[in-house]
């Protein structure tokens, strides 16, 4: 395929050289506009801006913004109304605001070399939107993913491919994450100070070719852009209707220029702060496996052990394919999110010839959340009176013997990033200009030694307490989740939260630690002639990842207190526990979902993990005393005999993981401008070359034994042998080869034609060597995980025909049908399988282990169109924009498939946007609508543990209403108001079949009121 789509480029080319007379030598007269040797276009089509935000000489980075919404005598510029007042054309009318953006917008999509959509701030320190994904998606083909927990746009998809399949850039630059991944989170870049965002969806070989999904520049303003001393600041209030807090959001810009507008600096700090309080209901995971006849509804068998042996008894054989939810869980969780963004920003023009920029970015996100939750816990060998739907699904069942755990946890995640760089544009000439530009990134998951990422306590009632679970799925995950129809200790619903017999059980602390750390180079020379520009460079890429995870699990502190106490009659566990610890309860009425049926226990226990953990481990050293309660049955095969009353964290050493890439580029482009009959013919042409080399370092250990609870009978302990280093090491390298064609028909029509190849490199985090068996386990639920430093990146050949039609300022008609074949698709393979030998307690039979890895699988083609509508009513004020993504592939996920190579396109899904507005006299009102339908997010579920396989996450279909105003009081001031989710959309994810409800998230709305100055 990449030999074809070689030889087609260059037939391409071959073809216009052949066709297309010699460039033309006109001079384009001013920046902005297309020049047409035959007719010159009227002034309402022309574009107001250049056609490329990444400026390639001194004296284009040097140019004012405000230029663009200048008059323009020559009626060039269409961000200014050159009909003028009463059509008198010497009365320029300077459009700003919204309408100005969206020219601006719409002048880039326009003249740019390939598939490039644009978002524009509407001033200094007026971005549209309060969140950068939630600009994004009014974009045709962009779609966003939220974070269920807090409801925000955290990702990006477009054109069907999200996450890592999509590069986000600082003005050019990768941005370093430790998090794990090559996305970023979206929700951690303050949008305030924004100057432009711009989707690349067909690559430019001389920024980056990384991306199968799309290239995302984010470009931040510059003292020049905006020449003399410019000051915006905005505040605001915001508050969630659940939360019931107001917290603020605050942000101040200065920039000057001086020396004779020889040097310039930009400074921009903001604090943002977002508190969400969200209820949840879901299960972990459907496991997939075989449940024996006797299982079953109706069954009559006098006994039922199932067993997976073929010579036992016909009712007790496990031949019934089916699923089951591993773990039902109900819970609320309070989210506060605090960002810190902050910007600098320092230029140098000494003369038209020369811009030194240096400039160094910083934020950091801190997420605390506070949940409160419960939780039951099924296996399928325990399931009885069982009914299965037509797919196999559990729909009722009960489980004897079932616990009842209430969990409360405090989770933190702290994510800083700083970036620093500098750049240098030199014009050597007036044909020819250099350019160099260097940066360092560094990110740090929880940076902090003292940071506890999560700190968990589990209480409940067991053992004799326990009761005979019932469980009933009654419709599909868009209005309906599952309910528990056996609840409290012995089913004595009236006790379900009753303190005294509640018991200490499970005390879990983790903490990932990761750092990602980017070094890059870029050099471009570029050659401009009348229409003709070539530039040619390299760039120089090196990211090391390196991976910690502490926990309470590795030294097995966390069952130090489990097994619910003396009521629950078991051997361990604290009961009663001190009533100081409960902080109240949550209930869970009609309205805990809204628009969702189903039947929910009474309420959810409030307490801190923090004041319990302080409990148990004020009992004092149980080493040295005798404390009734603690797991003493456990000290001799499991390490509880370190536990001294503290529950510290201990690393895990299968975490210690360090991956390095290092990445060399070298780039040609080569684009010129010639007639056809008159028509204007925009060619260019492109080859990019990356070569990668991988290392990837960590330490493995296998396990030696697995053994039993005596507190709790659902758990299970791993012993492991020695530890030892592993590495490994992997290289490839690609030619990734790009065509654009424009062909302007008229001034108004104008076709396109892309081709290009392009690469999606694997996440960091899934290239470690090491196979990771976790210490803590549950009964029926072996799991273990693998990485894969071997991963080829997946490879698409990508191509775009387009017609775009700009009838007059302001407004366009596009349709452009689009076409990606990828191979190298990566996998999330699950196996079953034993793993050194060790045998199962609970079976007597080697362990089977359901081990997680990644692995390149097939080809997939995705093909699809995106329409988009843009229009303004004159001069009434009022427009909108709409869009429209349908896509498909030949590769669609197959519900009946379960087999353990089962393969599908993730990310798929129709799209639509409409954006309303009304913009004039200082007041403007904007209505977005948002529609997503249902689509695969990914292979795999909180809980792996099927026997089929991966099993699939499905996001249900969304749709959401946004509003915003804001009227200027002045030319400096102004306030603006917004309530976003107005609908009270929910979030909401299925597994296989629609069903299995995994995930539903109720967020509810949010309002925002601030002011803006700017001056």
């Amino acid at each position: 395929m990449r030999s074809s789509l070689i030889a087609a480029c260059s037939g391409a080319a071959l073809t216009a050289a052949l066709i297309a007379p010699a460039p033309a030598m006109a001079q384009q007269a001013n920046p902005g506009s297309v020049q047409n040797s035959q007719a010159q276009p009227p002034a309402g089509v022309q574009p107001a801006v250049p056609s490329s935000a990444n400026t390639t000489s001194a004296s284009e980075a040097g140019r004012p913004q405000d230029e663009a919404t200048a008059p323009d005598t020559n009626g060039a510029n269409t961000a200014g109304d050159q009909t003028g007042v009463d059509g008198d054309p010497s009365r320029d009318i300077i459009v700003t605001g919204l309408r100005g953006s969206l020219q601006r917008n719409l002048d880039i999509k326009r003249t740019a070399t390939g598939v490039v959509d644009a978002i524009s701030a509407e001033d200094i320190g007026k971005f549209p939107d309060t969140n950068v994904a939630a600009s994004l998606q009014r974009l045709p083909g962009v779609s966003i993913q939220r974070s269920g927990t807090r409801g925000e746009a955290t990702g990006i998809t477009v054109r069907g491919f999200g996450g890592d399949f999509n590069t986000t850039l600082y003005d050019g630059r990768r941005i370093s994450t430790g998090t794990g991944n090559r996305q970023i989170d979206f929700s951690t870049v303050g949008s305030d100070f924004i100057g432009q965002l711009s989707v690349l969806k067909t690559p430019d070989v001389t920024l980056a070719s990384s991306s199968i999904g799309a290239t995302v520049d984010i470009q931040f303003p510059k003292p020049f852009d905006h020449p003399g001393l410019r000051v915006a600041a905005s505040a605001a209030g915001s508050i969630q209707d659940r939360s019931g807090k107001i917290v603020p959001t605050a942000g101040v810009l200065v920039s000057n220029t001086f020396a004779g507008d020889t040097l310039g600096v930009l400074a921009d700090v903001i604090y943002t702060r977002r508190d969400t309080k969200t209820n949840r209901v879901s299960v972990s995971g459907w496991a997939g496996g075989f449940y024996a006849p006797c299982q079953l509804q109706g069954s009559t068998a006098a006994s039922c052990n199932p067993t997976g042996n073929a010579t036992a008894e016909a009712a007790q054989r496990q031949t019934v394919v089916g699923w089951f939810p591993q773990q039902y869980v109900i819970d609320q969780q309070s989210t506060k999110d605090e960002r810190v963004d902050a910007r600098l920003a320092l230029q140098w023009h000494p003369s038209e010839d020369v811009m030194v920029t240096l400039d160094d970015n910083f934020s950091r996100q801190e997420i605390v959340t506070r949940s409160s939750a419960l939780g039951v816990w099924f296996n399928q060998g325990a399931l009885r009176n069982v009914e299965l739907d037509d797919n196999g699904t559990a729909i009722d069942f009960t489980q004897a013997g079932s616990p009842t755990d209430f969990t409360a946890a405090l989770n933190t995640q702290i994510l800083r990033t700083n970036q620093i760089g500098g750049n240098v544009k030199w014009d050597v000439s007036e044909n020819f200009t250099l350019e160099g530009d260097l940066s360092y990134a560094k990110s740090w998951l929880n940076p902090d030694d003292d940071t506890i990422g999560s700190q968990n306590g589990d209480i409940g009632y067991g053992g004799n307490l326990a009761n005979n679970t019932g469980l009933q799925i009654n419709g599909k995950s868009t209005n309906s989740f599952p309910s528990l129809t056996v609840v409290g200790p012995n089913g004595n619903a009236a006790a379900f939260a009753d303190p005294t017999l509640i018991g200490s059980h499970v005390t879990v602390n983790q903490t990932q630690q990761n750092t990602d750390e980017l070094k890059q180079a870029r050099f471009t020379a570029t050659w401009k002639q009348d229409d003709l520009t070539i530039r040619a460079g390299g760039q120089y890429v090196d990211d090391q990842f390196r991976l910690s995870n502490k926990s309470t699990f590795t030294n097995n502190y966390w069952q130090a207190y489990s097994g619910y106490g003396t009521p629950s009659g078991q051997g361990s566990g604290i009961a009663p526990l001190p009533a100081s610890l409960y902080q109240g309860s949550v209930s869970l009425g009609r309205n805990f979902i809204p628009g969702f049926k189903g039947s929910l226990p009474p309420s959810l226990i409030v307490f801190s993990p923090v004041a319990y953990q302080q409990f148990l481990s004020g009992l004092g050293n149980p080493q040295t005393q005798n404390i009734p309660g603690f797991n003493y049955a456990q000290t001799s095969t499991t390490g509880l005999s370190g536990f001294t009353g503290s529950f510290d964290q201990l690393v895990d050493p299968n975490s210690l993981q360090t991956i390095n890439e290092k990445t060399w580029s070298l780039y040609l482009n080569v684009a010129y401008t010639a007639d056809i009959a008159g028509m204007p013919f925009h060619f260019a042409a492109g080859v990019r070359n990356e070569n990668t080399h991988l290392t990837s370092t960590g330490q493995g250990r296998l396990p030696v034994s697995i053994s039993t609870s005596a507190a709790d009978p659902t758990l299970l302990s791993v012993a492991f042998g020695e530890v030892t280093p592993i590495s490994a090491k992997s290289n490839y390298s690609y030619l990734l080869p790009t065509v654009d064609m424009r062909l302007e028909v008229t001034p108004e029509l104008q076709l396109r034609f892309d081709a290009s190849r392009t690469l999606t490199r694997p996440g960091l985090s899934t290239l470690n060597p090491v196979l990771a068996v976790g210490i803590g386990q549950r009964v029926g639920a072996l799991t273990a995980s693998g990485g894969n430093p071997t991963l080829q990146p997946y490879l698409a050949d990508n191509f775009d025909v387009a017609a775009e039609w700009y009838y007059k300022r302001n407004s366009y008609l596009s349709v452009d049908f689009f076409l990606k074949n990828v191979s190298n698709f990566i996998v999330q393979g699950v196996t079953r399988q034993a793993i050194n030998g060790v045998v199962d307690p609970t079976t007597g039979n080697a362990a089977n282990f359901a081990v997680s890895q990644q692995v390149n699988g097939p080809d997939a083609t995705v093909r699809g169109v995106e329409l988009a509508w843009q229009q303004v009513f004159g001069d009434t004020g009022f427009g909108f924009q709409a869009n429209a993504t349908l896509v498909d592939t030949n590769k669609p996920y197959d519900s009946s498939d379960i087999s353990q190579t089962g393969f599908a396109v993730t990310g798929l899904a129709n799209s639509a946007n409409f954006v309303g507005f009304y913009d004039k006299n200082g007041f403007q009102f904007r209505a977005a609508l948002n529609w997503r339908d249902e689509y695969l997010l990914q292979f795999g579920q909180n809980q792996n543990t099927s026997q089929f396989g991966a099993e699939p996450t499905f996001v249900n279909s969304s749709l959401q209403l946004d509003l915003s105003t804001s009227y200027d009081i002045n030319k400096n001031f102004s306030i603006f108001a917004a309530a976003e989710n107005v609908n009270n959309n929910q979030q909401s994810t299925h597994g296989r079949f629609s069903n299995q409800l995994l995930d539903v998230f109720d967020y509810g709305r949010r309002f925002v009121v601030g002011g803006h100055v700017r001056f």
